[in-house]
């Protein structure tokens, strides 16, 4: 995502790069991930000789992927309401939503047009079984940001549409977002509901959930609690200016605990803190951290981390069509006879085709589609919508 103008500081803004490397990160980690169970299902014995936590790090991070896209998007959505609008009180329906639909809607129907037909072709990997509610019940379920929950009552879906779990956790809070917003009307009315979000969310994803498993990872409370942090991040950072020695200790510290989460992953749920679901959510804390310093000292990133920001600036894009890379490069890996030495092929040509597919789909057809809906929605839309430009 871009913003033309800081919401935080008042300055102008061409992009973030510390936001654009987290989302970076963040894909980076679910396409890892996703390579990841096509290897396992093909029984594809890849992690043997790895260290334990190198492997859980490197291809068993999706979730936590995911969860870092939830603090960037509260921080983003929130930040530039705040730019638009007299925020809370001021927020304008018909353009938030409008802005919404014009940056999601055309990409997510495009994709369940494109799945429709893989369906109905019998195409293997992507035929939605009637154990589920076949294919009707999977496009209900789309449309109504109810994926996880069809997920969590009937069973898995096929891959390509079992991403779209983490677009109903985040709809629907926006669902109801400026409503609340505008209900609130001040900030110190608002920021005590997006806390009770904040603090719900380790318990949604408790021990206690583990009965379910598919609700324990794609409960809207469970991923709500992210968003709800990077909202508050941009409240809190409204309007002030931080220091250099606040900023480098949110640095310090916001690093400290993605690294945490990250790269000791083993001892911290061993700990506890993952049956807990707190795991989660101090991971969210440090994302939140990192964002608030980012936005705050302009830094820019050096040019050899510009692959990383490249896929943070198409991330939505990477996100929704990812799966016909992994599922098109792995078929190409099993008719080649699963060789032990083509593993780490497959998973940089994931990276980088899928990289390519994103910029592709943004150049052709998201970014004329916003453009174009935008300005269909009247000239005011269409200025606002330019300060944001991703997820």
């Amino acid at each position: 995502m871009s913003f033309q103008q800081s919401a935080v500081s008042g300055r102008s803004w061409r992009r973030v790069d510390g936001i654009d490397l987290l989302r970076g990160l963040s894909i980076f980690l679910v396409l890892m991930n996703h390579v990841n169970m096509r290897l396992l299902s093909a029984h594809v014995p890849y992690t043997k000789g790895m260290p334990p936590q190198m492997a859980a790090t490197l291809v068993w991070s999706g979730q936590y992927g995911v969860q870092i896209f939830f603090a960037v998007s509260g921080f983003l959505i929130t930040s530039t309401s705040m730019r638009r609008w007299r925020f809370p009180g001021g927020v304008s329906l018909k353009e938030f939503y409008t802005l919404r639909v014009a940056r999601i809607a055309p990409l997510m129907l495009l994709l369940l047009a494109v799945l429709s037909v893989l369906h109905l072709s019998g195409v293997h990997g992507y035929v939605v079984s009637e154990k589920v509610g076949g294919l009707k019940a999977a496009l209900a379920a789309a449309l109504t940001f109810r994926i996880n929950v069809l997920e969590a009552t009937r069973g898995y879906l096929p891959a390509g549409w079992d991403i779209l779990w983490s677009l109903s956790v985040e709809e629907v809070f926006y669902l109801f977002f400026p409503v609340v917003a505008l209900l609130s009307r001040r900030t110190r009315m608002l920021v005590p509901l997006l806390l009770v979000f904040a603090m719900a969310g380790p318990f949604a994803r408790a021990a206690a959930l583990r009965h379910n498993p598919v609700w324990y990872e794609y409960s809207y409370l469970g991923g709500m609690d992210a968003i709800a942090m990077g909202c508050l991040t941009a409240i809190l950072t409204s309007g002030r200016e931080l220091t250099k020695r606040v900023v480098w200790w949110c640095t310090a510290f916001g690093m400290a605990l993605l690294i945490l989460i990250l790269g000791f992953s083993i001892r911290v749920n061993t700990a506890g803190l993952g049956r807990n679901g707190l795991s989660m959510t101090i991971l969210a804390l440090g994302a939140c951290l990192v964002i608030a310093a980012a936005a705050s000292s302009g830094w820019r990133a050096p040019r050899l981390l510009e692959p990383v920001l490249a896929l943070g600036r198409l991330s939505y894009e990477i996100y929704l069509t990812h799966i016909f890379v992994v599922m098109g490069l792995f078929s190409v890996f099993l008719s080649a006879g699963k060789p032990m030495r083509g593993v780490a092929v497959l998973f940089a040509g994931v990276i980088v085709c899928a990289g390519l597919l994103g910029l592709l789909v943004s150049k052709l057809y998201t970014e004329p589609m916003n453009l174009w809906i935008r300005a269909r929605a009247g000239k005011a839309s269409q200025e606002a919508g330019m300060a944001v430009a991703g997820r």
